[in-house]
C-alpha cells in the first residue's frame, strides 16, 4: 500500500505516526502560533490523560470552540480518552446548546470563555460533572507545548465511538450521528486514493469552521495523514485570506459554495497571489458549475469537488485527482463504496445511468446510527444501505451528479422541479454572485418555485431580464413565480444558504 493511502486504526495512530517521522515539520499555524508534530502529539497527550482522570473514558465530551489550536488539541485528545467527542457550533444559541447537551448527555464539556455565560448555566441546569474553560484568561492547551513528553495513553479501537456530529436542526430535533474510529479513519484513506495530499509537502489553508464534518474530514484529518500544514483562519475576513494565501505559501483550500462566490465578489481577489495554489476543495454544499469555472479561470487552480454526508464518515465521492474531472460532477465512488440511484418511492427500484431518483450507498464508513432515534436509524439505515435523501444520477461513465435535496423537491402541476437545476441556470448570468430557489405552496399548481438572488457589486440585472434569462434556458414549469434580487443570502453557522428562512420570507 502507498504511503499516502495508509489506513489506520484511528486518528490518534496517524498522528502518533506523524509525530514520529516527522516530530520537526510544522504541523499548525494559527494567528502567529506554531505547532510542530510533536508538540501537537505533546499537547494531545497531556490532556487526553486529564481527560481520562476526569473519567471522561467511554463518555462524550462536549467542545464549543472556535478555529483555534486548543480545537485540533481538543478534538485529538478526546479521542485519545477514548471518549466521543461532541463538536459544536460556538454560534449556537442556549436553546439549541441545551437540547444537544441533554441529547448527548456530556461527562465533560470544553468552551471558549467568550461563551461562559452560555455554557455554564447550561452544565449547571442539566448537571455536567466537569467544565473546562478555554482562552487567555483561563488556560490554553497550546501551552503544553513546552511541558515534558508524555506517551499517549493506550490508542482506541476501531470499533470504539469516536464522534457524536450533530447535524441538521435548522426545522425539528438535531440528530446526532454516532461514528466509530474505524469508520472515521478509514474513510480518509478511501478518500486519499482518489485524492492523495503530497505527503510532507501540502500546506492548506482551513477557513471553514472546525466543529463541521467537512473541516474535520478535509483539513484536519487530512493534513495529519499527510504530515502536512493546517493554517488555521480563527475569523474569516477576505483580505486575510489573501494574505495568508502568499504569506504561508499555500498549496490547498478548503471552500464552500458561499465561500468561493465571496472571495471572487470581495475588494482585493484580482490582485491576491495564487502563484502557490495546486487545488481547492469544494463540499458542504453543491457548487454551481458557472461558480468552479469562474474560480479555476482566476486562480489557475482546479476545484475538486466531491459529496458527502455526516452519516457517511463523511466522504462518499470525490473528482479523481489522477483521471477525468468533470464539472458539476460530484466524481466516482470512493473505493469499498457501493452508490446506487433508486426510485423516489419505494428505493428499491435500481434506475439506469440517466434516471434521477435517492443516492444510496453503503461502505465501511457508515454511521453506526442516529443517537436515541431507532426510528430514524431504521428508516435511513436499511438493509445495509444508507438512504441519503438527496436526488441524483449517474452518467454513461459511472460519475455522479447530484441533483436536489429529496426534501427540496417541488412538485409543480405534477412535475418534479429540482431547485438547484434553477439555481445553476441563475449562475450562468454574468450578473448573478449568489441564487437560492425554494418551493413553496400554491393553491392551483401546488406548489411553484421562488428565487432570490444577489448581484455581482460591479453587475446589474433586473428581476425582468432575471425571468428573461430563465425563459431561455428552462421549461416553462420551471420558471420562478417570482424573483427577489436580495442584498445577501440567509446563511446558517457553517455558511450554507439557509433556505428555511427563505421559505418564511
Amino acid at each position: 500500500m502507498e504511503e499516502s493511502t495508509r489506513t489506520f486504526p484511528s486518528v490518534v495512530h496517524m498522528l502518533a505516526a506523524a509525530s514520529n517521522l516527522a516530530p520537526q515539520r510544522e504541523a499548525l499555524v494559527c494567528d502567529g502560533e506554531r505547532l510542530t508534530y510533536a508538540e501537537y502529539q505533546r499537547c494531545v497527550a497531556w490532556f487526553a490523560h486529564e481527560l481520562i482522570d476526569l473519567g471522561a473514558s467511554g463518555q462524550r465530551v462536549g467542545i464549543v470552540l472556535g478555529n483555534s489550536l486548543d480545537i485540533c488539541i481538543a478534538l485529538f485528545a478526546v479521542h485519545a480518552a477514548r471518549a466521543q467527542v461532541v463538536p459544536l457550533n460556538p454560534q449556537y444559541t442556549g436553546r439549541e446548546l441545551r437540547a444537544i447537551f441533554q441529547d448527548a448527555d456530556l461527562h465533560v464539556v470544553i468552551f471558549a470563555q467568550e461563551q461562559r455565560g452560555i455554557v455554564e448555566p447550561i452544565a449547571d441546569e442539566l448537571k455536567i460533572p466537569h467544565r473546562i474553560c478555554i482562552g487567555r484568561e483561563n488556560r490554553c492547551l497550546a501551552d503544553w507545548r513546552n511541558a515534558a513528553d508524555r506517551e499517549l495513553p493506550p490508542m482506541p479501537l476501531a470499533e470504539d465511538l469516536a464522534t457524536l456530529q450533530f447535524t441538521g436542526g435548522t426545522t425539528g430535533r438535531a440528530k446526532g450521528v454516532n461514528l466509530t474510529h474505524g469508520a472515521v479513519a478509514f474513510n480518509i484513506s478511501q478518500r486519499a486514493a482518489l485524492l492523495p495530499a503530497r505527503m510532507d509537502r501540502e500546506r492548506l489553508l482551513c477557513v471553514m469552521p472546525l466543529f463541521h464534518v467537512y473541516a474535520v474530514a478535509m483539513c484536519l484529518h487530512n493534513m495529519v495523514h499527510a504530515r502536512g500544514t493546517m493554517v488555521i483562519l480563527p475569523r474569516y475576513a477576505p483580505q486575510t485570506v489573501f494574505d495568508l494565501l502568499a504569506r504561508e505559501r499555500i498549496t490547498a483550500f478548503a471552500g464552500s459554495p458561499t465561500l468561493f462566490a465571496g472571495l471572487l465578489a470581495a475588494e482585493g481577489f484580482g490582485q491576491a497571489d495564487f502563484s502557490e495554489l495546486q487545488l481547492s476543495y469544494s463540499g458542504s454544499s453543491a457548487l454551481p458549475e458557472g461558480l468552479l469555472r469562474r474560480w479555476e479561470a482566476a486562480t489557475g487552480a482546479p476545484i475538486m469537488e466531491g459529496y458527502g454526508q455526516s452519516e457517511a464518515g463523511p466522504v462518499v465521492s470525490f473528482n479523481p485527482l489522477q483521471g477525468i474531472r468533470k464539472p458539476g460532477s460530484v466524481g466516482v465512488p470512493l473505493p469499498d463504496t457501493e452508490v446506487e440511484i433508486v426510485d423516489l418511492e419505494q428505493g428499491t427500484q435500481i434506475l439506469a445511468a440517466g434516471e434521477q431518483g435517492e443516492i444510496r450507498l453503503r461502505g465501511p464508513q457508515l454511521m453506526s446510527g442516529y443517537r436515541n432515534l431507532p426510528e430514524e436509524t431504521a428508516a435511513s439505515l436499511r438493509d445495509g444501505w444508507l438512504y441519503t435523501g438527496d436526488i441524483g444520477e449517474f452518467d454513461a461513465d459511472g460519475y455522479l451528479f447530484i441533483r436536489d435535496r429529496k426534501k427540496e423537491m417541488a412538485k409543480v402541476s405534477g412535475y418534479n422541479v429540482f431547485p438547484r437545476e434553477i439555481e445553476d441556470v441563475f449562475y450562468l448570468h454574468p450578473a448573478v454572485q449568489e441564487a437560492a430557489v425554494v418551493a413553496v405552496p400554491d393553491a392551483y399548481r401546488g406548489e411553484v418555485v421562488r428565487a432570490f438572488v444577489v448581484l455581482r457589486p460591479d453587475l446589474s440585472a433586473t428581476p425582468q431580464q432575471l425571468a428573461e434569462h430563465c425563459e431561455a434556458n428552462l421549461a416553462k414549469y420551471k420558471w420562478p413565480a417570482r424573483i427577489s434580487v436580495v442584498a445577501e443570502l440567509p446563511k446558517t453557522g457553517v455558511g450554507k444558504i439557509d433556505k428555511n428562512q427563505l421559505r418564511g420570507g
